[in-house]
């Protein structure tokens, strides 16, 4: 008979000013706190939250505006985020975390550790810049994001009229239909969250400079996916080079999620990391 004990689970709302936001929490050690993406919830973490959970307390929480945390009227406005996740971690007691932002979630976890960086352990950006100005930190001076831009554009337009979501790509749908299937689902419990309303506020709030972070004290990774058409994965290694605690890694035939379509190798690059700055 197998001895294999599930790890504890809870989940639970936290009331805010807008509404109710909603989290579980998934086994047991240090914290460790996972932020999705636009096309996400607290779903999107399953592959990670059953892997870490036997040596981390896992957090998985839904952005404000995305179910089942309460909608709000006109939508979420990104800039709100951060201290939603500072709330989060204060109400769950956390003296110290370590998190793990994707694509969207990068501007609550970049934010929260610029204001509190001497309570996160670790930093992972995977897909995202968070609130960094992406063009700004194009060593080329922008004609390179330029170039990406017009071609992944054009990537986007053409999987859209064959039926596949960005943020998996046409790579990752052609080898793993059953995860491009669930990664939609997921992104369809937002129903009717008018998802460019909140794209176009995640724009105008990635303003920062990457001379804000010259003193930045947080160890980062940043995790980018070599074919991706939603995040310019080429900028992770040039962020990395100009903090002061960082490093990058690109997955070779990897889209916009990594952490959804090649979750063991995600996975170990994130344990080898956290291992490392306990």
């Amino acid at each position: 008979m197998s001895s294999y004990h599930a790890p504890s689970r809870t989940a639970g709302r936290l009331k805010r000013p807008f509404g109710a936001l909603y989290y579980e929490v998934t086994g047991s050690g240090p914290a460790l706190v996972f932020a999705h993406g636009l096309g996400g919830n607290h779903l999107s973490w399953w592959q990670q939250v059953a892997h870490f959970a036997p040596h981390y307390t896992c957090v998985a929480f839904a952005h404000r505006g995305f179910a089942p945390s309460d909608a709000i009227a006109g939508g979420p406005d990104p800039a709100d985020y951060a201290g939603d996740l500072a709330a989060l971690i204060d109400h769950l007691g956390f003296a110290d975390v370590r998190l793990v932002g994707q694509s969207m979630g990068g501007w609550a976890v970049l934010e929260y550790a610029i204001a509190h960086a001497a309570r996160v352990k670790a930093l992972v950006l995977s897909s995202t810049a968070g609130t960094l100005d992406r063009r700004q930190c194009d060593p080329s001076g922008g004609t390179e994001y330029d170039a990406w831009a017009k071609k992944a554009g054009a990537a986007v337009a053409d999987g859209i009229a064959r039926g596949i979501h960005p943020a998996v790509g046409a790579g990752a749908a052609e080898r793993s239909p059953a995860l491009h299937l669930l990664y939609r689902s997921i992104d369809e419990m937002a129903g009717s969250l008018d998802k460019e309303k909140i794209r176009a506020g995640l724009g105008r709030t990635a303003t920062r400079r990457l001379a804000d972070l010259k003193d930045f004290p947080v160890p980062t990774l940043l995790i980018g996916g070599a074919d991706d058409v939603v995040f310019p994965a080429f900028l992770a290694r040039p962020i990395a080079d100009r903090l002061s605690h960082a490093e990058a890694h690109i997955i070779p035939d990897c889209g916009h999620s990594p952490y959804f379509e090649q979750a063991a190798f995600f996975n170990r690059l994130l344990e080898t990391f956290l291992a490392r700055h306990r």
